[in-house]
């Protein structure tokens, strides 16, 4: 009876331990957009970019049941283009992020909104093809801001969908080629949808 008894107990201390351990982390893989803003500055030079698409992964590790750490790695491919009165020159560019934000989450039933704000940094690779018009740019990386705001919908104890806007702010890059420098900063949208796993 004292075994049963003992078994019973361990059993009941397993089944509490696993619940508290349940669901504190999650992964996720999205979809995404990039949008960079048209910009004209001081100097002479103007900037725009075509709209990027990419893939984002994100970890998620809950430290108390409303607030969280993530870790954030994305890729995006798009151009840039920088117009100024001499020259006409598009960089062809593949974007990479890394960074890392505290999450504050909400709950309402189904839905658990939440916001985020953390750092990152921004990888501008060039890429060096017919879409590259000049060979002066080198790849650069920024150091920006990241905030956002988004909701999961929980589709079961395992699974969410996520919709999420984050942007960043940073300084607009110049590829090394002070011909191009605005000196300005500016704030990439960043819109992602995707799905979660919780485990």
């Amino acid at each position: 009876m004292k075994k049963i008894a003992y078994f019973a107990l361990l059993l009941m201390i397993g089944t509490v331990v696993a619940r508290a351990q349940e669901s504190r982390q999650d992964f996720s893989i999205s979809g995404t957009g990039l949008i960079e803003p048209y910009v004209t500055s001081t100097t002479d030079v103007k900037v725009s970019a075509k709209r990027g698409y990419g893939a984002l992964f994100s970890y998620r590790f809950m430290l108390t049941p409303r607030g969280a750490v993530e870790a954030n790695y994305q890729y995006v491919q798009n151009n840039i283009h920088y117009v100024a009165p001499s020259y006409n020159y598009t960089v062809n560019t593949q974007l990479q992020e890394g960074s890392a934000a505290y999450v504050y989450n909400f709950t309402y039933h189904k839905f658990n909104p939440f916001v985020e704000l953390g750092g990152a940094a921004l990888i501008f690779y060039n890429v060096r093809n017919l879409a590259t018009t000049t060979l002066d740019v080198k790849s650069e990386t920024t150091i920006s801001l990241l905030y956002g705001g988004g909701i999961a919908y929980e589709l079961s104890p395992s699974f969410d969908i996520r919709a999420e806007y984050r942007g960043f702010v940073t300084k607009v890059p110049n590829f090394g080629d002070t011909a191009l420098s605005t000196n300005q900063y500016y704030n990439i949208y960043n819109p992602t949808i995707g799905l979660a796993y919780h485990f």
